[in-house]
């Protein structure tokens, strides 16, 4: 950037690559400015910069030149960029404003992402917040924290336009211009009766084109898809993706509509969802924080070591398996070798098994295909993998081992584990599912737990048989045992 730092024209979106260049220069010329007391400079910096932008910039500012820089910010604009800040910054700006900046700020909040800041905040100042509020903020902040956790009730926005069938387009089209700045979204309107129940749809593009005198109630679409206040996030979230919607109706149990969802707001949801799931993925119980990294050590490791503690539990049952088969790792040493081998690649065929079945639960795309099928599916897909890594694997142990019965016992047992990693990694999650536990959390674990304890059991089993009973076997049908004679066991 060429221009000199507060140039309206530095900072437009053209002239840099990505929003992210666009974050570290308003964050370095800020950081500049604020420091040499250019507060004229700043509020010419911030001014074409999207609020967004300006609400990460800020964040990445020092403390104790947070609440200045907010505070150079015009009213409107200081509202915007408050509603993108992370909870930990809006919590510490709500400790360094004013209570007058601090009642004026929360005020003119929307109702949701006001919502969500109190769910971070703690009791006592939410109570004091709702105390100051105007009666129609009060009772509608009252109203969504009412709604339980993670529910359509509590995601909606109560800021939406709301149309009579007996309107005529053009009177309608007069609410729109009234109401649009005060509402979330104007391209869905939404069809009443006198008791508030939900009768229709109608998108602004429909509106715009019917006929001046037409009534709302003929333009209108009656085939209206809503969700229910208890419906949970993650479900409607699935409905505004699968019908491509901006946005939701919300109704009550009598169907009297109380409030919209955004796509916006949803795609919150998704990220949120994601990263709970990538967190259970990993054997990490999920936070109420969004940020992991925001939370103290002790609540990272508490939530860290539980599984940690199923998994050194389950190490100790797979060394008391090792234990009571020292005998043939006695006379065959090497076998130890490839317990590792066979350990990891059981983990990793359930891991890939329970990560496709976990995604055809969330995507409900599993339903097409019928659980027992999946899991039917997913045992074919271990056979086949096990067969195909058993023509790597076998002639390595076979050399290693100067045996074909090292070979033979790794390859078997390579082939069964698989089979049954691949069966567990989908059978755990559909069944953990079904008893309403979360399949992401618990899946990683029971895998890894089975495999381990049944792989080596599995494995240490076959080589022993093998080494045991092979040579006999070939000696009583007349087969040439010379190629064993590497192997006395």
């Amino acid at each position: 950037m060429d221009q000199a730092p507060g140039s309206s024209e530095s900072l437009a979106l053209s002239d840099v690559p990505s929003h992210q260049m666009v974050v570290e220069v308003v964050a370095r010329q800020l950081e500049s400015m604020l420091s040499v007391g250019n507060y004229d400079g700043v509020k010419l910096l911030l001014a074409p910069v999207q609020p967004v932008d300006v609400a990460e910039a800020i964040g990445s500012l020092p403390r104790t030149m947070q609440a200045l820089a907010f505070r150079l910010l015009g009213k409107d604009e200081a509202i915007e960029v408050y509603e993108y800040l992370e909870p930990p910054i809006q919590q510490s700006l709500l400790e360094r404003l004013r209570s007058g900046e601090v009642l004026e700020l929360v005020e003119e909040m929307s109702p949701d992402d006001r919502v969500r800041l109190f769910d971070e905040l703690p009791a006592k100042v939410v109570r004091r917040l709702l105390t100051e509020l105007s009666p129609v903020e009060r009772r509608v902040t009252a109203q969504l924290l009412g709604y339980a956790s993670e529910t359509a009730g509590r995601l909606m926005t109560t800021e939406y336009i709301d149309l009579k069938e007996f309107q005529s387009a053009a009177q309608a089209l007069t609410i729109v211009r009234r109401r649009a700045r005060e509402t979330e979204t104007i391209y869905s309107l939404y069809v009443t009766d006198g008791q508030r129940h939900l009768t229709g749809i109608l998108s602004l593009r429909d509106l715009v084109t019917a006929d001046p005198e037409d009534r709302v109630g003929d333009v209108m679409t009656r085939e209206v898809v809503s969700v229910n206040t208890d419906t949970d996030q993650e479900e409607v979230a699935r409905a505004i993706q699968r019908y491509d919607f901006l946005a939701v109706p919300v109704v009550d149990r009598e169907r009297r509509l109380v409030g919209i969802v955004t796509v916006d707001d949803v795609i919150d949801v998704i990220e949120q969802e994601a990263t709970r799931d990538l967190y259970a993925a990993g054997a990490v119980e999920a936070g109420d924080e969004d940020d992991y990294f925001q939370s103290n050590l002790f609540t990272v490791a508490r939530r860290r070591v539980v599984w940690l503690s199923v998994l050194v539990v389950a190490s100790f049952v797979t060394s008391e398996v090792i234990a009571l088969n020292e005998e043939v790792l006695k006379e065959v040493v090497l076998l130890a070798a490839f317990i590792p081998l066979l350990a990891g690649t059981g983990g990793n065929v359930g891991a890939q098994s329970s990560t496709v079945v976990i995604r055809g639960l969330s995507t409900q795309s599993i339903t097409s295909l019928g659980q027992f099928r999946a899991v039917a599916r997913e045992a074919t897909a271990g056979l086949l993998l096990g067969l195909l890594m058993m023509l790597l694997v076998v002639p390595f142990a076979w050399w290693r081992g100067q045996s074909p019965l090292v070979g033979l016992s790794v390859g078997t047992s390579l082939l069964a584990i698989t089979t049954l990693a691949a069966t567990a990694g989908a059978a755990f999650p559909l069944l953990f599912n079904r008893l309403g536990w979360d399949p992401a959390l618990m899946s990683t674990p029971f895998i890894t737990t089975c495999t381990d304890v049944v792989g080596t059991l599995i494995y240490l089993k076959t080589a022993q048989w093998l080494l045991l009973n092979m040579p006999q076997l070939l000696s009583s049908a007349g087969i040439s045992t010379q190629l064993l004679a590497a192997v006395h066991f």
